[in-house]
């Protein structure tokens, strides 16, 4: 590469700042039951009580799972009465998880 290539390619990756936050955002991504908790937001959008008995954790830990994953706005909550009810943040949410599952169920 030329140095103008050197110095194009400098432009286009990241920031120091944005590296560090995805760095952050994959990090909380490390954890086996989150990735079940958001397997599970991915078919349907669930309280805790349900979330607890799906992925076979007791309700606190589950909820202690729900705030880091909340606190990343991988997940939002909505209270509809007495209940509050849990699903995938967005689009970006889904297909991040869509992405991944497809990716480690190809062929190597």
């Amino acid at each position: 590469m030329d140095s103008g290539q050197i110095e194009a390619v400098k432009r286009q990756i990241l920031s120091l700042e944005k590296a560090q936050r995805m760095a952050e955002f994959f990090g909380v991504l490390g954890d086996t039951n989150r990735w079940r908790i958001l397997s599970a937001l991915a078919v349907q959008e669930m309280r805790v009580g349900e979330l607890a008995e799906i992925v076979g954790m007791s309700e606190s830990a589950v909820s202690h799972q729900l705030r880091t994953l909340r606190v990343m706005r991988m997940v939002s909550h909505e209270r509809q009465g007495r209940n509050v009810v849990y699903r995938l943040q967005d689009d970006h949410i889904v297909n991040l998880y869509q992405e991944v599952s497809e990716h480690l169920d190809e062929p190597h």
